[in-house]
């Protein structure tokens, strides 16, 4: 395939999705610059290895490449982390900056939303563990099919289905202590 005809297809199949990216790398690293950071390498990436797209779902190829970039970058973090200190409330301080960014950008359910419940709302999916925030991001704000999901995850569709049942009530439990539904 010549660089212009893969250019071009790489436009029409990849790029509408970037908003779908930047979406889910703003959740999982819960800082805007650090999403800008992750979704250019996944493009990168994606870009490389586009002759080994086949056709299929574009964006939960694209989602698949950004969600592995994150690791790859959370794994790097991690060994940096391990070697500096790290200042945890400079961290949270900044978390709110990518999830207000994404909120100012016209999209139309958190405009609806009362900033109150939108601060908690994003504060309670920010205290979710990883494993339960990325299927919540990718089923509730990006809306996935749940085999998308587990695709992109490389899990079972069972597990995607658990992995949003245990969420919804880790949610509701840090919504609303109280009335969280019980298990016995």
């Amino acid at each position: 395939m010549s660089d212009s005809i893969k250019k071009k297809r790489f436009q029409a199949v990849v790029l509408p999705h970037l908003n779908s990216a930047f979406n889910l790398a703003c959740w999982l690293t819960r800082n805007h610059q650090d999403a800008e950071d992750v979704v250019q390498e996944a493009y990168l990436r994606a870009y490389r290895f586009f002759d080994g797209f086949h056709g299929e779902d574009g964006r939960a190829w694209l989602l698949t490449i950004v969600r592995n970039t994150f690791y790859n970058w959370y794994q790097e973090r991690q060994k940096l982390r391990q070697e500096t200190s790290f200042d945890e409330e400079l961290h949270q301080a900044e978390a709110g900056d990518c999830i207000g960014q994404m909120a100012a950008d016209n999209n139309p359910e958190a405009l609806l939303m009362s900033k109150d419940s939108e601060r908690q709302l994003q504060q309670a999916l920010q205290a979710l563990p990883l494993e339960f925030r990325e299927v919540m991001v990718m089923r509730e704000l990006e809306e996935l099919s749940y085999k998308q999901i587990a695709g992109i995850v490389g899990i079972p569709i069972g597990t995607v289905m658990s992995r949003l049942g245990r969420g919804r009530k880790l949610l509701a439990t840090i919504l609303a202590p109280d009335t969280a539904p019980q298990e016995l």
